[in-house]
């Protein structure tokens, strides 16, 4: 009886689950935002600031922050932690040159007490660019294994085509089951 009004309950419960997608700037956080919400690749300037879009998938609902990735702008991503349940660090897969200070801002983050029950979601995007870093090259530069107090999961894609980023939103979907 408890598990079918559990079932019943998530039917009409819209709860609305807080995400941030962070990354360094020219990563493809705004076109893997505005992927997910319109399904298209829609031309994109730097972000100043944040852009938000409410995500709905199978009667969830994912409140997404995409934040600006500028050197500049990265001391106040904390100021979106409050209630966050998800990160999506989306990581330009071409850029070599700056994967130690994606590492950097990765682990500040997960520092923050804020963030101490959310889930990691990694995409390795430009997956479609000749050269670029595998995902497995990815994982090591960021030492994703050292990780042991977050759920964390990283995925390749290209925002471009959308190729990938379907099975994202399904591990955070999972995540959201176990809880």
């Amino acid at each position: 009886m408890g598990i079918l009004l559990t079932r019943i309950w998530r039917l009409f419960n819209h709860q609305e689950h807080k995400v941030i997608i962070v990354g360094l700037d020219n990563a493809g956080k705004t076109t893997i935002l505005y992927q997910f919400s319109m399904n298209e690749v829609v031309h994109t300037s730097p972000t100043i600031g944040s852009n938000v879009e409410e995500i709905v998938i199978n009667n969830t609902r994912f409140l997404m922050w995409d934040i600006g990735g500028q050197e500049s702008l990265r001391s106040s991503w904390n100021t979106y932690y409050t209630n966050t349940e998800f990160v999506i660090v989306v990581v330009d897969s071409t850029d070599r040159e700056r994967i130690s200070v994606t590492r950097e801002e990765l682990y500040k983050m997960l520092a923050h007490e804020d963030l101490r029950k959310a889930g990691l979601l990694i995409f390795a995007n430009k997956q479609d660019v000749k050269e670029c870093m595998t995902v497995a090259e990815i994982s090591q530069f960021l030492k994703l294994t050292s990780i042991k107090d977050h759920q964390w999961h990283i995925q390749a894609c290209c925002a471009l085509t959308g190729e990938g980023l379907c099975q994202g939103l399904e591990w955070m979907m999972s995540r959201l089951k176990i809880r």
